[in-house]
Order: structure tokens, then C-alpha cells, then sequence
């Protein structure tokens, strides 16, 4: 099952120079907790405003730099694809296993007529911002699940955690 995992404001925006644009402790424990055990796929920009390889999780990037593949090569927590074809074959021989697209955009866009799930957050609040989210047919997907959270000590803006599912055809 391939799901998107993300966090967005009112405007659909999800990054500012390469990072959020927001600090949401919550979010960040909810991203942990879904995506620990399994891969996570992103971009090469993505997994460089990592602050870290990320624990317990393979990372899958594309990326046609030579230089940044090499990098990791020996490494066995991170696999380097060279294009979405190349990503594509990935996905397919790793099917039976719970995958996470966490971003860029060019990485949602290129998988997002393969998602089966969508894990957003939706944030209460607008951010300056200059990357924002790919258009996504909601019509495509049924609302399973929504956590409210409202603005508190630890965080000064209110969010949703929705949980989306592909409908059956």
C-alpha cells in the first residue's frame, strides 16, 4: 500500500526553503509513528532537509545525481533511484509492504495516481511559504478517519489528522 504523508496549511502549502514551515510536536509524533518500520520514499531535497537518516525506516530517494548516490551507496538504510521508472520497479517488487511517499512535490505528482492512502495534516493556520502540495483528486477518496486538535500550550495553531482512503472502483 503506497500512502502520502504530509502536513499543509490553509492553502495547501507544505515547505519554505526546503523545510516546514511550521513546529508541530504532535505532527512530528505522528509521522514518527506511522512511518517507523517501513520505507519512506521522497527526493533527494526532501531527504537532505532530513535532520538525519530517520531510525528503524529505509529511505528510498530519487535522485540523478552521481555524487549523492555514491554517498550512500554502502549504505543499507538508504536506496538511491535514478529516475521514477527506476522508483516505479521499487514500489512494485516491494508491494506487500507499507510504503510512504513523504514529498517532494515532484515525487507526489509522479505517484499520485498510484496512492492508496492519504495521511494529511491539515493545519488551521496560513504560512509564508513557497511549495505547495500537488492537486489531489479528493473525489478519488473516502474521509476514514479525522483527529481534531485544538490549539494549546505546545502549539498555538489548531490541525486535523485525516486519514483518507482510495475508494474501490
Amino acid at each position: 500500500m503506497i500512502t502520502f504523508i504530509w502536513a499543509e496549511d490553509e492553502q495547501h502549502k507544505i515547505g519554505l526553503d526546503g523545510h516546514l514551515p511550521w513546529y508541530i510536536p504532535e505532527d512530528l509524533k505522528h509521522f514518527k509513528t506511522l512511518t517507523i518500520n517501513h520505507p519512506i520514499i521522497m527526493g533527494r531535497k526532501t531527504f537532505n532537509s532530513l535532520p538525519r537518516i530517520l531510525p528503524q525506516r529505509r529511505h528510498i530517494v530519487l535522485s540523478q545525481n552521481q555524487v549523492f548516490k555514491e554517498e550512500y551507496e554502502h549504505n543499507s538504510q538508504v536506496v538511491v533511484v535514478s529516475s521514477i521508472n527506476s522508483l516505479n520497479k521499487w514500489i512494485n517488487a516491494h508491494q506487500t509492504e507499507q510504503l510512504y511517499v513523504i514529498g517532494g512535490v515532484s515525487v507526489f505528482e509522479a505517484l499520485k495516481d498510484r496512492v492508496d492512502c492519504l495521511e494529511k495534516t491539515a493545519i488551521a493556520a496560513t504560512f509564508p511559504a513557497d511549495t505547495v502540495m500537488p492537486d489531489l483528486n479528493y473525489d478519488d477518496f473516502q474521509l476514514s478517519k479525522k483527529v481534531h486538535h485544538q490549539a494549546n500550550n505546545k502549539c498555538q495553531y489548531s490541525y486535523d489528522f485525516l486519514t483518507y482512503l482510495r475508494k474501490k472502483d
